[in-house]
């Protein structure tokens, strides 16, 4: 079959699923998008409420891919613009630089607390934990138990729900930014061997939210012929053994069957097994019925106030709220405040579908918002003149003790079925940033169309810190094959 007889289905609306849209149309593919949402983005998307405009998450435009680099260029041309970076920590109502800075952290935790902080760090550079398997080994064995007890512990069983010890290892080298006391004092005297450049101090941003460049790249998809379906739920994904034959979804309460020849899918691994009909094996349904995502709703908040703090966002290390992470709208961009008079925040609460945070009114939300916000005093409680919720479902696949065994019993099954190619950080069920989702979707395509054999799995397996570029590094993903049978190989990582 030519690529001119193929006809692609694509499961969601986000990066990958639009990204590989628009490699296809690009090269006059029949390419047709189904998302189950009224707006595109997956969960890079941009709300909006009396013209303010809410970044789900916080989306920084930054990347090691040339290639993904030149797509952005290209859509967004001049709508970008350059921020520097802050974000910082709120604990025991004092900021902390985050990443982590020694000399910062040291001095504003105090003197005392400073020398139990460097014993403890001694103490593990010398005994570490010989195995890495969870997140709290990995960063005790990096920072030492206290200074882990301090900033990593409370935080990110908040995020995920669930204790760190249960909580894997693997993608902490991916997120977190190492303290090493050795090197920040070396760094003084000695010239370091490799050059870190400013890539986590400034970043690209589109002036209205990411969402402006999902919304340009589904013009540019129905521009060149290709559909972008949205309220369309899946509902049912029709086979004949091994061979995807259609998508069935739910519109406006009818079933729309959608045909094709290749199918690529974003949407949550879990839900794609779950909708196969017939059913996958009842092994395969099990481990999906296992596989857990974490969810997280925003209570938008806005404020009669020019300006409030200084940080893009701020991690709150307090017990005493429940709000996670607060977004600082106006400092991502300006743009996104339509009266510079006023300023807009958005409180982060980490939760799960169905739980008592999920399931809370909109007006209670609110106004839990005001008074934790008004209690971390970063914005005053009568200041506050309006609010609105915005959910957002599988937002963070969560890396439990069993999830790799689940997850591979997901894959093989996937694997099995000959016409269609899972994409993105809920496809693959893996922690990627929105670059690594794009390179998946453009793989994907590169995988359905050419014949290519691309591993969309090892995307994003390097263990090194996202944000960090040295200057003798190249600064590209390699789109490379690996050997096969090797689950750590990096298809597209390599430098």
């Amino acid at each position: 079959m030519t690529s001119t007889n193929k006809k692609f289905v694509i499961i969601g609306g986000g990066p990958s699923g639009l990204t590989a849209a628009h490699q296809l149309v690009s090269q006059n593919v029949d390419a047709t998008v189904l998302e189950k949402l009224s707006i595109v983005g997956g969960i890079a998307r941009t709300e909006s409420y009396r013209g303010f405009s809410f970044d789900m998450g916080g989306h920084r435009f930054f990347t090691k891919s040339k290639e993904v680099r030149a797509f952005w260029d290209d859509v967004l041309k001049d709508s970008f613009i350059e921020r520097d970076r802050l974000s910082r920590i709120y604990y025991r109502k004092r900021f902390f630089h985050y990443p982590l800075k020694p000399l910062n952290t040291l001095f504003s935790l105090g003197i005392g607390e400073s020398i139990l902080i460097f014993a403890s760090y001694v103490r593990w550079k010398l005994f570490p934990y010989k195995v890495e398997e969870t997140f709290e080994q990995w960063v005790t064995n990096r920072f030492g138990k206290r200074l882990f007890k301090i900033f990593f512990e409370s935080y990110t069983e908040k995020v995920w729900g669930i204790p760190c010890t249960e909580l894997k290892a693997e993608w902490a080298a991916q997120r977190i930014k190492g303290l090493s006391l050795k090197t920040a004092v070396l760094n003084m005297f000695l010239k370091p061997r490799s050059t870190v450049t400013t890539l986590i101090d400034h970043f690209h941003y589109p002036k209205l939210g990411p969402g402006m460049m999902w919304r340009a790249v589904t013009s540019r998809i129905e521009d060149r012929g290709g559909k972008v379906e949205m309220d369309s739920n899946v509902v049912r994904i029709e086979r004949t053994g091994n061979h995807i034959d259609r998508v069935i979804v739910m519109r406006d309460g009818i079933e729309v069957a959608y045909e094709g020849t290749d199918f690529i899918s974003s949407m949550a691994l879990t839900e794609l097994i779950k909708k196969l009909d017939p059913p996958a094996p009842e092994e395969v349904l099990d481990a999906a019925k296992e596989l857990k995502y974490r969810d997280f709703l925003t209570v938008c908040l806005i404020i009669k106030q020019p300006e409030l703090f200084e940080d893009n966002w701020i991690y709150i290390h307090d017990p005493q709220v429940k709000v996670g992470r607060i977004q600082n709208y106006k400092n991502w961009s300006p743009d996104m405040v339509p009266d510079q008079k006023l300023s807009s925040l958005g409180l982060e609460y980490f939760c799960n579908v169905g739980d008592e945070v999920w399931n809370q009114d909109d007006a209670d939300l609110i106004e839990l918002g005001k008074r934790e916000v008004d209690q971390l005093g970063l914005a005053k409680y009568e200041s506050i003149e309006d609010g609105c919720v915005f959910r957002v479902e599988n937002s963070y696949p969560v890396y439990d003790s069993d999830y790799r065994s689940h997850l591979t019993h997901l894959r093989e099954f996937v694997e099995s079925l000959d016409n269609i190619q899972t994409v993105g950080r809920n496809g693959l069920h893996r922690y990627n940033n929105q670059d690594h989702a794009m390179l998946t979707g453009m793989l994907a395509v590169r995988n359905m169309l050419h014949g290519e054999d691309h591993d969309l799995w090892a995307v994003n397996t390097e263990q090194v810190y996202h944000e960090e570029i040295h200057s003798d590094e190249e600064t590209d993903y390699k789109l490379t094959d690996s050997q096969p049978g090797s689950e750590n190989n990096q298809k597209t990582v390599n430098r």
